[in-house]
């Protein structure tokens, strides 16, 4: 596709309208009706044309409840609305400020506060429920909008009473608005002030917020990072240059990744800008759905890649490999992106035999998301990608990579302190990654710095290196390395006792803990057999208390707080050091001693 038209910096409401007049009848989203699962029959469509009334809509409605810079928040999975509501707040000049719905109370109520959201839109009883208890940090709220007209406020405040928990009195349902009340107000705003919505949204500047993210941190309160229409415009900018071209006219896609990350937020927006048709689906879905729609874009993590991929691996002959591949992806991807984390080069090398290139790239929340990006004319699967146009990347004296740029943003909200300690003196923004370029320009990240366990032997040893050799195994959901100050390395494992009990089917009961204990140590001893001596693995304890977001012990996007998960379990961790040092030579050939 020439994408040189879409190239322009501006707020993400604008391409949507600005492109109407050609696409008002062509479809933005397909919807799944309840049950529906691969059946297209039972998905409705929402048109460009439809899809751009809702959004001024919510603008109206907005208008005279945001002034330009304040903050509303959005509480919910996916859906149409969620998109309409975010492009909506944007268009009167407010700023987005996504609430992750794996939140806990606190931590929402955190963001909300912390914020000063003004306005929160939410759905699904469980996710109102959360916030109803969350209500006391919710001081500058004046409208509680309900995505789906019938989520039914009462009835779950009444539940939460029932179940005795803590809620907030009766004069809360007087800010409750449903979204069709919503776009009734908001229609009758513009029927009032003819030419005021665009007036509006042309006068947005660009170099103001028009997002706000906050970091899920692996220890203390998440930072609110607010980001720019400059900022992720540019960002967007670079994308389409790069890798545009791959993505052809009329394009559909399966938008599953969650709108309160700035990749699937990301991938909506792109959507608009090259007037693609999304099939909306969720993580449980979307994987039988890809074979059904035969998407030309797909957008995902690793894991997913590999569940498509894993019928076309088992197969020995190469071409039906490719062929059964080309099956369970539809037949038709041109642009393939993975993220979150980083998707083994084998499984990258497997698309790429077949003739599909997937592609990652690297950045945080602070940088509007991308710093680096492989791109279809210039890849290596052993790195993150190149340096985008508008960026400067480069590696401090400790190896940590270092940036500056538009796409970049300016500080964290309300923590100077912070914002102090996460630039240096001469303004580059530090990524506390380390990192390492090729002779050929590629980017490789070589860990954390702030994670680098230092042994009692001096060695500095990256966990994450270690801990990712096990992220491909289906059988692991967590691995955290231990080890600061120690002689050798232990570690603790999570199973996933689905996977694990399958397996482990034919074992009798009695022998089921031994067996669990030797599939974890031959997997323990494929992973040393690539490590050096210091790094190896000389233990492990399989852990039964599972993490989860409501203990603390991951974030809201599921990332594992190291810090957390070592003071919970330093006793388990402790213990392995109890037993008998491994002998040396058993050491040094990479064996381990559980």
């Amino acid at each position: 596709m020439d994408v040189s038209k879409y190239l322009d910096i501006a707020i993400a409401p604008k391409f949507l309208f600005d492109s109407l007049p050609e696409r008002a009848e062509r479809v933005r989203f397909w919807v799944p009706k309840p049950g529906a699962g691969t059946n297209l029959e039972a998905y409705a469509k929402v048109t460009y044309g439809e899809f751009a009334a809702e959004v001024k809509a919510v603008a109206g409605f907005l208008a005279d409840v945001l002034a330009p810079g304040d903050r509303a928040s959005i509480f919910a999975p996916n859906r149409v609305e969620w998109a309409s509501a975010a492009l909506g707040i944007q268009a009167v000049g407010g700023v987005i400020v996504p609430a992750y719905p794996a939140s806990t109370p606190a931590q929402l109520g955190y963001v909300l506060s912390h914020s000063d959201a003004k306005v929160v839109f939410v759905d699904t009883p469980a996710l109102l429920a959360k916030l109803f208890e969350a209500w006391p940090l919710c001081t500058h709220v004046s409208h509680v909008v309900l995505l789906d007209g019938a989520l039914d406020a009462s009835r779950v405040l009444d539940k939460m009473r029932a179940d005795q928990k803590p809620t907030p009195g009766d004069d809360v349902l007087a800010k409750i608005v449903p979204f069709p009340e919503v776009v009734r107000l908001g229609d009758a705003w513009h029927e009032a002030h003819p030419g005021a919505f665009e007036a509006r949204m042309n006068a947005v500047d660009v170099d103001a917020p028009g997002m706000m993210l906050y970091t899920s941190g692996t220890s203390g309160n998440p930072k609110g990072v607010p980001l720019s229409h400059r900022n992720v415009g540019t960002n967007g900018r670079d994308w389409l240059e790069l890798n545009g071209p791959l993505v052809p006219e009329n394009a559909v896609d399966v938008l599953w990744l969650p709108m309160s990350h700035i990749f699937g937020f990301g991938e909506m927006n792109l959507g608009n800008i090259l007037g693609m048709t999304s099939y909306m689906s969720d993580p449980a879905g979307c994987i039988a759905l890809v074979p059904v729609v035969k998407p030309h874009v797909f957008m995902s993590v690793p894991s997913h890649w590999e569940k498509l991929a894993a019928p076309a691996m088992k197969e020995q002959d190469p071409a039906t490999q490719k062929a059964r591949l080309l099956e369970c992806t539809g037949g038709r991807l041109s642009f393939c992106l993975s993220g979150g984390a980083g998707l083994s080069r084998d499984v990258k090398e497997f698309y790429h035999r077949a003739g599909i290139l997937i592609v990652e790239g690297y950045g945080l929340t602070e940088t509007s998301p991308t710093l680096t990006l492989n791109r279809f004319d210039a890849f290596r699967f052993d790195s993150v990608g190149k340096v985008l146009p508008s960026t400067n990347v480069k590696l401090a004296d400790d190896g940590e990579i270092l940036a500056k740029g538009p796409n970049v943003f300016k500080g964290y909200h309300k923590d100077p302190a912070a914002t102090a300690e996460a630039f240096t003196e001469d303004g580059w923004f530090k990524t506390g990654d380390v990192g390492r370029f090729t002779e050929d320009g590629f980017l490789q990240i070589v860990d954390r710095k702030k994670d680098i366990l230092v042994t009692a032997g001096g060695k500095n040893v990256p966990p994450a290196n270690i801990e990712l050799r096990f992220q491909g195994d289906p059988r692991f959901l967590h691995v955290v390395v231990y080890g600061d100050g120690k002689k050798y390395l232990v570690c603790g494992v999570w199973l996933n006792d689905a996977v694990v009990d399958a397996e482990l089917s034919h074992v009798a009961p009695a022998d089921r803990r031994a067996a669990r204990e030797a599939l974890v140590q031959a997997k323990v001893d494929e992973v040393n057999r690539d490590l050096a001596s210091y790094e190896s693995l000389k233990a492990f304890v399989i852990v039964d208390t599972p993490l989860t977001v409501e203990s603390e012990l991951l974030t809201a996007s599921l990332k594992v707080r190291r810090k957390k998960v070592v003071e919970a379990f330093k006793h388990q961790f402790e213990s392995l050091y109890d037993r008998p040092a491994p002998p040396k030579k058993a050491a040094e050939a990479g064996s381990t001693g559980a």
